[in-house]
């Protein structure tokens, strides 16, 4: 094997290598989202596979001896000729530098979504909090008391009352 698709198999085999298959799993919270994961890996491990066995082994070499011997050396002189003046043509990517840009800017997405999905998870991990207290507080607790960590809602039911307005 030589040149690009040596180095694609390279870094397709290092790449799965380096992926955290069931600690991403641990995440998914949906249903869906696990089917549609489970879909993505065994897509993964297909072209991983297919890259490894098919673009991974040379060519036997032919032994032109061999056929010498049982067919005759003109024949195969003829059939040797041909083979070498066959070029193969050398793979030329054409579609990386297409979607490099598309790629890059969606990881540039992601990390930004990253971002706003910890912050979210911060702020929902404290507001769980301040539900909990207020879940062991709810019995014992004043309108006062509530209001206190709620001033909007005082002054709503404060401006209800101001403006006569009762809910019906």
């Amino acid at each position: 094997m030589s040149g690009p698709t040596k180095k694609v198999v390279d870094v397709a085999f290092k790449a799965s290598r380096n992926i955290d298959w069931d600690g991403m799993a641990k995440l998914l919270v949906t249903e869906e989202a696990r089917k549609e994961f489970a879909t993505l890996r065994r897509a993964f491990n297909e072209v991983n596979t297919t890259l490894q066995t098919k673009f991974s082994q040379e060519p036997e070499p032919i032994d032109w001896e061999y056929y010498r011997k049982g067919i005759g050396s003109r024949l195969v002189d003829l059939y040797k000729e041909s083979y070498d003046s066959i070029e193969i043509p050398k793979y030329v990517d054409t579609v990386t530098p297409l979607y490099k840009p598309k790629f890059d800017s969606l990881l540039v997405e992601l990390k930004e979504a990253e971002e706003k999905s910890f912050k979210e998870s911060e702020r929902l991990e404290k507001e769980i909090v301040e539900v909990q207290e207020l879940k062991k507080k709810i019995s014992t607790m004043t309108a006062n008391e509530y209001f206190e960590k709620h001033p909007e809602l005082k002054k709503k039911f404060d401006d209800e009352i101001r403006n006569d307005y009762w809910g019906y």
